[in-house]
């Protein structure tokens, strides 16, 4: 995991702390798989590429009746500590009102994902 991830995941926790409607990020592939994983799980409400030559990813935070949608990030895997967990290895977050994700040979996965399709990968973060 690049630190682009952790920059990427560090702006979308200070943007719902600051009550910000959107944040703006670099563009990089490895991000959008990122936040298209977190758009499915319902953390943010969408995002949008804009630029030509230099990329920008804009993603819009989403509240529910003034409440943030997500109460913390934990990072795992981090740049002198790679996170790597097997299948039978990864375990539910918060009693399963967390997801973990993961990044798999088959992509980016959460951690209920990965569990189905019994593969494991490295560690990148928790969200709740």
């Amino acid at each position: 995991m690049p630190n682009s991830i952790i920059d990427l995941i560090i702006r979308i926790k200070n943007g719902y702390l600051a009550k910000k409607d959107s944040i703006e990020s670099p563009y990089s592939i490895f991000r959008e798989q990122v936040l298209s994983k977190i758009n499915a799980l319902g953390f943010i409400k969408d995002y949008e590429i804009k630029g030509e030559k230099i990329k920008k990813i804009i993603v819009n935070l989403i509240y529910k009746e003034g409440v943030a949608g997500l109460t913390d990030i934990k990072i795992l895997s981090k740049p002198g500590r790679r996170w790597y967990v097997g299948a039978k290895d990864i375990k539910p977050v918060m009693s399963n009102f967390g997801y973990s994700i993961l990044s798999t040979s088959k992509g980016i996965l959460s951690n209920i994902e990965a569990k189905k399709q019994k593969i494991g990968g490295e560690l990148l973060f928790e969200i709740w």
